[in-house]
């Protein structure tokens, strides 16, 4: 029984010793850049992070989409202050409304843009950190969902 515990230890020990770290480094807007495994000997020097690009006007490349033929597209996400969302209108089908859900489900706020409009802002300001789904409703019915990080 003696041997049989003191194997336990020792392997407990040498587990232990041998875990693996794995290392993160974030950018000031709060996204991953670099995830590091460290196996055994690592050092805790940090690298340097890239500098954030500062964005003195919105361009296209800066919009987020669902894919590349998608007509909708969204900045910035996280987003601190307000979200800015853009579509383009294809064959008479516009979008009648935009929803705000909590992630509790609950309706936070509703907008209805102009049959002109292509774009929507939408302040969160007000709203505390968390997840919210940004629904937009179509006038043939369709819908599609963005999932919003709020800092």
């Amino acid at each position: 029984m003696k041997k049989i515990t003191t194997l336990i230890l020792l392997a407990s020990g040498f587990f232990c010793y041998a875990q693996q770290k794995i290392t993160f480094n974030y950018d000031s807007a709060g996204n991953q850049i670099l995830r590091e495994l460290c196996l055994s000997g690592c050092s805790q020097s940090a690298k340097q992070v890239e500098e954030v690009k500062e964005i003195a006007a919105l361009t296209e490349d800066d919009l987020l989409k669902f894919s590349s033929e998608d007509v909708i597209s969204y900045y910035p996400n996280p987003v601190k202050e307000e979200l800015y969302i853009k579509w383009e209108l294809q064959e008479g089908n516009y979008i009648t409304s935009i929803q705000i859900f909590s992630l509790t489900g609950q309706l936070l706020r509703s907008y209805s843009p102009n049959l002109n409009n292509t774009s929507q802002n939408i302040p969160f300001q007000e709203y505390p950190r968390g997840v919210y789904a940004v629904m937009l409703y179509y006038k043939n019915g369709d819908q599609k969902s963005i999932k919003i990080i709020k800092q």
